[in-house]
């Protein structure tokens, strides 16, 4: 199997320069430091600071996964721009510790998870590419949305990243 974190940390790089533009947007506008974190599209949508930290636990989830180990458990207390950008890194950090040889044989993995509550078993390949990039790509795009209609000058060039 290729190793899955590229993917994910050329996408979190983004996400985190992404967050730039949304900090100087906030300043721009005198906005509470709070204020960007909890925007949503819409009042039933879990808010923007949900959808990064979720897309990054799918990132180090199926980074972890993949490669048989523990997946770390990062507590959601952010409530500002700049414990979003330190979410990514520590993301990013976590993921730079997994071997590109700790993947070798990873589809011949079963992965097992609690999804509503249950457990649930997929082929390893099933899981990466039916489960965790669904997911880790919708909350991307839902918090890039989220910024976006809210006013930061963002577009797909942002999104997809240098």
């Amino acid at each position: 199997m290729h190793n899955p974190t590229l993917s994910f940390t050329h996408s979190l790089t983004a996400l985190s320069n992404i967050l730039d533009k949304a900090e100087a947007h906030a300043e721009a506008k005198k906005l509470k430091p709070e204020v960007i974190p909890q925007l949503r599209l819409i009042a039933d949508m879990l808010p923007f600071w949900r959808q990064v930290t979720i897309a990054c636990d799918h990132a180090k989830g199926a980074s972890a996964r993949l490669a048989g180990i523990e997946v770390p458990s990062f507590a959601d207390t952010e409530t500002t721009v700049a414990e979003l950008k330190e979410r990514i890194a520590k993301t990013l950090a976590f993921m730079a510790t997994i071997p590109a040889s700790a993947y070798d044989k990873a589809e011949d993995r079963t992965i097992t998870l609690k999804v509503g509550g249950q457990d649930r078993s997929f082929p390893a390949m099933q899981y990466f590419l039916s489960f965790a990039i669904p997911n880790f790509y919708f909350h991307m795009a839902t918090a890039h949305a989220i910024l976006r209609a809210n006013g930061v000058d963002i577009g797909k060039s942002d999104f997809m990243g240098a």
